[in-house]
């Protein structure tokens, strides 16, 4: 999702690396979980935080649609979100205590929370969002730690890829006319990276690689 604004604006205006010590840690929460409301459509998805979510909870992306994720556009691309529900516009993975039942697997958005990704020259760094946790009392930890994510370096340049890639899908679709062609091509994204399941016996990533350079193919054909 595309933010024009400055990092000044959103941030403290600095870039932390995965070994940066960063004033996160909420010490269990004294936010009232505020960041799991009112979120909107804001929590997309990526393929890995949905493998993740169909592999723990062990039902097929489709149960997922029913109740607890929705299809919405952005930049022009159908990408899938958590969803929001009920009068306090809670995550609908909160338990009836209010706390994340699916917190060991939980998205990447979710896991970075409060810090966001800056991308640039095909990588990115880390920024400390202003004014999103409501916790006053935050202590510092490694950036690293914080997202606790095994395979680090493997998952950062999944991050990488997915985000160009998404971004040349986005100019693709900018320049492109024809709607149902725009609409057959969201369909082909959302049933190759989404809809067909991972083999959960099989490294994530080498089969993510294989789906994206047959899908690069499919997106320079719409180029040409």
């Amino acid at each position: 999702m595309r933010r024009n604004c400055s990092l000044e604006e959103i941030s403290d205006g600095r870039l932390y690396t995965a070994k940066d010590l960063v004033e996160v840690s909420c010490n269990g929460c004294k936010g009232k979980a505020s960041c799991c409301h009112g979120m909107g459509n804001s929590i997309i998805l990526d393929p890995f935080d949905v493998h993740r979510l169909t592999t723990n909870l062990k039902l097929p992306f489709e149960a997922l649609l029913r109740d607890h994720i929705e299809l919405n556009l952005v930049d022009g691309v159908i990408l899938p979100s958590l969803k929001m529900s009920g009068p306090s516009e809670g995550c609908s993975f909160l338990n009836p205590g209010g706390k994340c039942s699916i917190h060991a697997f939980r998205p990447g958005i979710c896991r970075i929370f409060p810090l966001g990704r800056y991308y640039e020259s095909h990588s990115f760094t880390y920024i400390l969002q202003k004014n999103e946790c409501r916790n006053p009392s935050k202590t510092k930890t490694k950036v690293d730690k914080w997202i606790d994510t095994p395979e680090q370096e493997k998952n950062d340049q999944f991050l990488i890829d997915w985000h160009y890639f998404l971004n040349d899908v986005e100019a693709v679709i900018r320049n492109v006319q024809d709607e149902k062609l725009v609409k057959n091509l969201n369909m082909y994204l959302l049933n190759r990276f989404y809809f067909k399941p991972y083999d959960q016996e099989t490294d994530f990533y080498g089969q993510f690689m294989e789906r994206l350079e047959e899908a690069k193919g499919i997106i320079k054909l719409q180029e040409g």
